[in-house]
């Protein structure tokens, strides 16, 4: 004859066990699991615990063994393969994955949970369902664009190069502007945050005007150096150039990594440069801003000090930008950049490809 189990508590695997019966947060199935496993250990039989726990005594010598050979653990989760199957046929499963990607409802953009439910009859909650094991999001939309620049492959790897192997004894910049920084005041004071509440701001506003911010990250120390003007024609580009010039020692060469707006090859900028030739310009490939570091610095400079702030004037703008600047500067970390350029360059022709793929698809 089979002998149960012998189960013998510790006292911290009793007081664990004590806790979840006495808790009311606890699920009820492991109430029940824990309440076995104490009748266990005061020495009832499996039969004598189903009676007492109104349950089947395969239930109650499963609950034991398991406790037995896993602790508390193995009263946590039912093993893989439990619970009621999918019902839902493997076609119309394909059905809703093919009309998710290659079909749109009429007269709308995309599917939502609603369109597809009455367009195939299942339920919103069962298209949710595929969809998510799937990893298909209809209601999102990311935006790109694939260079066309001719020499892209030798820019990408100039620029992935200065912050993979920086030159010795040179400083490299990452220099741009952020410009049209709207100085945005509320019509209405916001609410502060509170527990349960998140806070508030109107969604109206009354504008004040603009300024532009130039700034120039210094791709090994992260710090960053940053000047407003009222616009970012080549005369205040070339100004800032003439900035970093001055606050860079005299020994050593300076990299600048930019984009290709114009302001920045105007023929103004090209004869000074001429005239200093310590300083060596980078251009991104054009349509690949995001190659230049300075724009995730942007970003934070957006999230952190602008976008939830009001302001009623432009020079109020630029004293929280130049404060972000100086809280910044007190204990930067520069980004790291690990993608290699082969491995952008890899994507970039994958994209390419399956961009060339769709056009002709259209076109047939």
């Amino acid at each position: 004859m089979r002998r149960a189990a012998e189960v013998a508590l510790t006292t911290e695997e009793r007081t664990e066990l004590e806790a979840i019966v006495r808790a009311g947060t606890s699920p009820q199935r492991l109430v029940r699991r824990s309440r076995a496993v104490l009748l266990a250990a005061e020495g009832l039989t499996n039969k004598e615990i189903a009676k007492r726990l109104t349950m089947g005594i395969n239930a109650a010598a499963k609950w034991r063994t398991r406790f037995v050979a896993n602790g508390l653990q193995g009263l946590l989760r039912d093993r893989p393969g439990r619970g009621r199957r999918p019902k839902v046929d493997a076609q119309i499963i394909e059905l809703v994955v093919y009309k998710t990607t290659k079909e749109k409802p009429q007269g709308r953009t995309h599917w939502s949970r609603s369109t597809m439910s009455v367009a195939t009859g299942l339920s919103e909650a069962t298209i949710g369902r595929i969809w998510k094991a799937h990893g298909l999001k209809p209601h999102r939309v990311h935006t790109f664009k694939i260079s066309r620049d001719p020499n892209f492959s030798a820019k990408l790897e100039d620029v992935v190069g200065l912050y993979l192997n920086p030159p010795q004894n040179a400083v490299v910049f990452s220099v741009d502007e952020k410009s049209q920084i709207q100085a945005l005041d509320r019509t209405q004071p916001g609410l502060p945050m509170k527990k349960g509440r998140a806070g508030t701001m109107t969604h109206d506003y009354k504008r004040h005007g603009t300024t532009a911010l130039f700034a120039a990250l210094n791709v090994l120390t992260g710090t960053v150096t940053g000047v407003c003007q009222p616009s970012h024609t080549h005369e205040e580009w070339l100004k800032f150039l003439k900035k970093l010039n001055r606050d860079v020692p005299k020994d050593k060469p300076i990299h600048v990594i930019c984009d290709n707006y114009a302001t920045h090859k105007h023929d103004a900028v090209s004869r000074w440069l001429a005239r200093h030739p310590r300083i060596t310009m980078h251009f991104t490939p054009t349509s690949a801003s995001w190659l230049n570091m300075v724009e995730r610095f942007f970003r934070d400079l957006t999230v952190n000090a602008i976008r939830r702030r009001a302001f009623t004037s432009v020079q109020d703008l630029i004293s929280a930008i130049d404060e972000y600047l100086v809280t910044h500067n007190r204990n930067p970390k520069p980004f790291i950049w690990t993608a290699k350029a082969q491995d952008i360059l890899a994507k970039v022709v994958r994209a390419q490809q399956a961009l060339q793929e769709r056009i002709q698809g259209a076109s047939a």
